[in-house]
């Protein structure tokens, strides 16, 4: 669901340059490729957080090129982005996610914030509230 084709582009002072044609506020770079692509997962999930933070909906991904790699958030970033994408598609505003699951509006802001370490429960909860289910995978 949150697969972003990647682009990387040598830079000739040697650093590796990433960028996301989906997620143009997510722009970094690398030393190498190895360092490019982790540094790519945190962009990534910023440039997503200000989606969230200006109720946007989220951009859909692209079809990748042929060779091209994607990345995702990490699985609890996933997660909010799941139930953020839910709310955006019911029309549903924090106010009303924090009264249908009985919690104050800090709760509900927590829980929208990637950079914040909610626990998977609360996750869950939300998307229960709104008709949906997490599912976890390890392939």
């Amino acid at each position: 669901m949150f697969d972003y084709p990647v682009t990387l582009t040598p830079e000739d002072n040697g650093t590796v340059l990433v960028t996301f044609a989906d997620v143009p506020e997510a722009i970094t770079f690398g030393a190498d490729e190895d360092e490019a692509l982790l540094n790519a997962i945190d962009a990534l999930e910023t440039g997503l957080s200000f989606y969230v933070e200006e109720r946007k909906p989220l951009p859909t991904a692209s079809k990748p090129k042929k060779g091209q790699k994607t990345l995702r958030p990490a699985a609890l970033e996933s997660a909010k982005l799941g139930v953020y994408a839910s709310m955006t598609e019911q029309g549903i505003k924090k106010a009303e996610l924090a009264r249908r699951l009985g919690w104050h509006m800090p709760q509900v802001d927590r829980l929208l914030d990637l950079r914040h370490a909610s626990k998977l429960d609360q996750i869950e909860a939300a998307a229960h509230v709104l008709g949906k289910q997490i599912y976890i995978q390890v392939a």
